[in-house]
């Protein structure tokens, strides 16, 4: 599907952290009635660019309102294909900043007509796993799924972590430069200390960036994987039904 086409009818959703503002893409398939679970997708370091909107149509596509916020500012918006470090890091190394923005996302989407503010789930990608599970550290009572596709499972250096009520679905490249085993053996620490209901599903052989079509820096770990990128996919697909639908 490309975005614009009739089965779809997409908008931009604004909101403010402060005096800064972020401008959001929503995704509704149609036709759609009644109160509606939603995603809320978070952005790759590049921004809220194309390919994570039409990413966020795929999600729209399963039946879900999809809501891809805005983790950079209204207008922000890097490269797909090149280094967006100097938009991400800031962000890395402010996590209250990023907590902060989430939240001020994750209400508006809260807020959203038409979406069901009892079923919310956050999902990401690379930075956006990282800011998923972030969310879910927040504990907002209605997040009931958090899902990171090879994100960052580095913690906060806050003082304390109040149990997780979000259900947390980590989907990993055993691969992964970038985050290496022992961020992974830390995170599940994090999470059983913290209460939450977690699963993780480590693909072997996969780098970072594995569902990314296209990604072959192989001198960076970052490389597609087609068959991590399915079963990541399935899985989930079964994890969200599991906790929007029950």
């Amino acid at each position: 599907m490309t975005r614009g086409t009739p089965m779809f009818r997409t908008r931009a959703i604004h909101y403010s952290d402060g005096e800064t503002r972020f401008e959001g893409h929503v995704v509704i398939q149609q036709p759609a009635s009644g109160k509606t679970p939603c995603i809320v997708l978070l952005h790759d370091w590049s921004g809220l660019t194309e390919p994570t909107m039409r990413l966020a149509e795929r999600y729209a596509g399963l039946g879900w309102i999809c809501i891809a916020l805005d983790l950079y500012g209204e207008g922000v918006r890097g490269d797909p294909l090149g280094d967006n470090s100097a938009l991400m890091n800031p962000l890395m190394e402010d996590r209250a900043l990023l907590r902060r923005r989430l939240m001020a996302g994750f209400d508006a989407a809260c807020r959203f007509e038409g979406v069901d503010e009892t079923r919310i789930a956050a999902i990401g990608y690379c930075f956006g796993g990282l800011c998923a599970l972030d969310l879910a550290r927040a504990g907002p009572a209605n997040l009931k799924a958090a899902i990171s596709f090879h994100g960052g499972l580095q913690p906060p250096a806050f003082a304390d972590q109040p149990a997780i009520g979000a259900s947390i679905l980590l989907l990993h490249g055993w691969e992964d430069p970038i985050v290496p085993p022992a961020d992974v053996l830390a995170i599940t620490r994090e999470l059983t200390d913290a209460r939450a209901d977690w699963q993780l599903h480590v693909y072997g052989h996969a780098r970072h960036a594995f569902t990314f079509e296209g990604a072959n820096a192989p001198e960076r770990g970052v490389v597609y994987d087609p068959i991590a990128d399915e079963r990541s996919w399935a899985a989930m697909r079964s994890h969200l039904d599991a906790a929007l639908h029950h």
